[in-house]
C-alpha cells in the first residue's frame, strides 16, 4: 500500500492486490514522466517479468539483465536497477511478482503462482473489496471511504468506485458521526463503541506505526494540521511521536541512550509518571536495561 512494503497473510495479499492494480497510479502522465514508461511499456514489462519468473527465483540483476536483452527494456534499465524498485511495483501489484526465497545476502523474485499453494491470481476489484474494507474498519474505524482511500492507494480511486465498494457491504457497516463528520464503522462494533471511554493513556510508538499510519498524518482528530510537518517529513519519513489520550502530542528520539520527548507548541508535556512507564515500555521493546525521557 502507497508503494511501501506491507507484511500480511499470503492468503490474503491478492485481495490487497487486486484493489492496488485496479487503481492503475502507472497510467498517470505524472507517474510515467517521473519514471519514464508508459502505460504500454508498463504492460509489456508485466507479460516479459511474468514469463521470465515462472517457475524460477532471479536476483534484481539476474533479473535485470534479462530483461536488458530485449531493445525494449533497455532505457528502463536504471529505473529496474534502483533499490526503490519503482518500475517493479506495478508489477508486484498486477500479481505477476513477488519476493522469492533469500539467497545468501540477496534477494529473490518469483511469479507468486510459483511460490504460493493458495496462489489463485488477483479476484475482481468489486469482489476483493469488501474483505479489504472491513479488515481495515475493524482496526482503523470509524473511518471515511477517503481515510480508507488514502490508506491504501494516496486516493487514487474515483469517489465513485469508493462509494460503491462500501455501499456493497450493506448491513455490515454503520454510519456514526465524528464532530458531526460522517464516518463508517462495522456494525458488529457498534455496541462496543457505546460503552467505550474516553482514553487518558500515554504511549510512545516508532516511526511508521500503524496506529498513525492507517487513519493518516491528515487526520485532524488524531494530529493537528499545524503540526503535520514534524511528524510527516521529507522522503517519506514518519516520526517517532508522543501520543496523549489516543492524539498525537508530540515526538521523541534517542539521544546518547537518553530519551528525549519534545511536546508540540501549545501542548502539555505528559505528567512524570506516564512518560516514565511509557519509557519502561519502550525499553522493554528494544531489550534495553532502563531508557530515561527528558523533556525536551
Amino acid at each position: 500500500m502507497r508503494g511501501t512494503l506491507h507484511a500480511m497473510r499470503s492468503a490474503d495479499a491478492a485481495e490487497y492486490l487486486s484493489l492496488l492494480a485496479g487503481a492503475r497510479t502507472w497510467t498517470k502522465p505524472a507517474w510515467s514522466r517521473h519514471f519514464g514508461a508508459t502505460p504500454e511499456e508498463v504492460d509489456q514489462l508485466t507479460e516479459s517479468v511474468a514469463d521470465l519468473l515462472d517457475g524460477q527465483a532471479l536476483s534484481r540483476d539476474e533479473l535485470v539483465s534479462e530483461l536488458v536483452r530485449d531493445k525494449r527494456f533497455t532505457g528502463m534499465e536504471e529505473q529496474l536497477r534502483s533499490g526503490w524498485g519503482a518500475l517493479l511495483k506495478p508489477l508486484a501489484w498486477q500479481g505477476a511478482l513477488c519476493y522469492g526465497p533469500r539467497r545468501s545476502s540477496k534477494v529473490t523474485f518469483t511469479n507468486p503462482a510459483s511460490f504460493l499453494k493458495n496462489w489463485n491470481g488477483l479476484p475482481d476489484p468489486a469482489q476483493a473489496a469488501p474483505a479489504v474494507i472491513k479488515r481495515y474498519l475493524s482496526v482503523y474505524g470509524p473511518a471515511t471511504p477517503e481515510t480508507f482511500d488514502a490508506w491504501l492507494s494516496r486516493n487514487s480511486n474515483k469517489k465513485s468506485t469508493l462509494k460503491a465498494w462500501f455501499a456493497s457491504l450493506g448491513e455490515q457497516i454503520v454510519e456514526v458521526r465524528v464532530e458531526d463528520e460522517p464516518r463508517y464503522l462495522l456494525a458488529e462494533h457498534e455496541d462496543e463503541l457505546a460503552v467505550t471511554q474516553p482514553s487518558h493513556v500515554t504511549r510512545l510508538l516508532g516511526a511508521f506505526d500503524q496506529f498513525v499510519l492507517g487513519p493518516g498524518t491528515k487526520d485532524t482528530h488524531m494530529l493537528a494540521n499545524e503540526h503535520r510537518s514534524l511528524v510527516s517529513k521529507a522522503a517519506g519519513w514518519i516520526a517517532p511521536v508522543l501520543t496523549q489520550g489516543g492524539r498525537i502530542t508530540g515526538v521523541w528520539e534517542m539521544d546518547d541512550g537518553n530519551l528525549v520527548v519534545t511536546p508540540f507548541p501549545g501542548e502539555q508535556a505528559p505528567p512524570s509518571k506516564a512518560l516514565e512507564d511509557a519509557a519502561a515500555r519502550l525499553a522493554a521493546v528494544h531489550g534495553l536495561a532502563k531508557v530515561t525521557p527528558r523533556v525536551g
